[in-house]
């Protein structure tokens, strides 16, 4: 159920608990049932209904907030998430519920020293999606730094540098104006652009996240959020 992207583990053992699992018409009740390629797995209404009643929120974090848990006296990011810092443009029809931060949790890091586009959301089958071993999407960054950058050191940020014994996947990277480079990566190791800017002497005075897959941060203004379009999609 987690691989075909129609719930996550967690949430799986609990649908089949409840009934809310079908494969080929059939109710599953037994956790760990194993089941053949070609057959198809459904849900109940009810699970259906449990999931579209999810949110994913948009935040655009500002420096000085942790991504997840507390930490060293600094605060959460999503700490930021209440009626009053709702973005007065958020298209969204739903109305802000204190239902909406239970079980809310980010999709992927973003670093105390940097701002930008972070994604809490309650919805399992979007964590998987944005932070899968192997997600396909793309995180883009604006990253502003000081020193000089050779081609080839240029060439390496894009393939050809390894961090914690692994070599990194290949990335975009290229100047955006004179002091600021445009990263876009397909994986997000723990400080990994302010490591991959060391490694080629560079030092990064200023970290911005501006889109994750097809959704992008656009005029949100920081320490605001809004909700995650109906239409819209990573």
């Amino acid at each position: 159920m987690s691989e075909q992207g129609l719930c996550s583990r967690r949430e799986a053992d609990s649908y089949i608990a409840r009934g809310w699992v079908f494969v080929d018409g059939q109710r599953i009740t037994e956790l760990g049932t194993r089941i053949l390629p070609e057959q198809k797995i459904t849900l109940d209404k009810s699970a259906q209904a449990k999931q579209e009643a999810r949110v994913t929120i948009l935040l655009n974090k500002p420096i000085g907030f942790v991504s997840s848990q507390a930490e060293k006296g600094y605060k959460p990011a999503a700490s930021l998430i209440c009626a009053e810092s709702r973005y007065r443009e958020d298209r969204s029809k739903m109305s802000f519920s204190p239902a909406h931060l239970m079980g809310l949790a980010p999709a992927g890091r973003l670093d105390i020293d940097s701002l930008g586009l972070l994604v809490l959301t309650q919805d399992g089958r979007i964590a998987k999606q944005l932070i899968g071993e192997d997600s396909p999407i793309e995180k883009e960054y604006l990253v502003r730094v000081e020193g000089k950058l050779s081609d080839k050191n240029l060439a390496l940020l894009n393939h050809g540098l390894s961090l914690d014994g692994e070599a990194l996947k290949p990335a975009i990277v290229e100047w955006q104006n004179e002091d600021q480079l445009r990263f876009v990566l397909k994986e997000g190791k723990k400080r990994q652009i302010r490591r991959m800017c060391e490694m080629v002497g560079l030092k990064v005075l200023g970290l911005k996240r501006i889109r994750i897959g097809k959704v992008v941060l656009g005029n949100l203004p920081i320490g605001k959020w809004r909700y995650l379009g109906e239409h819209e999609n990573f």
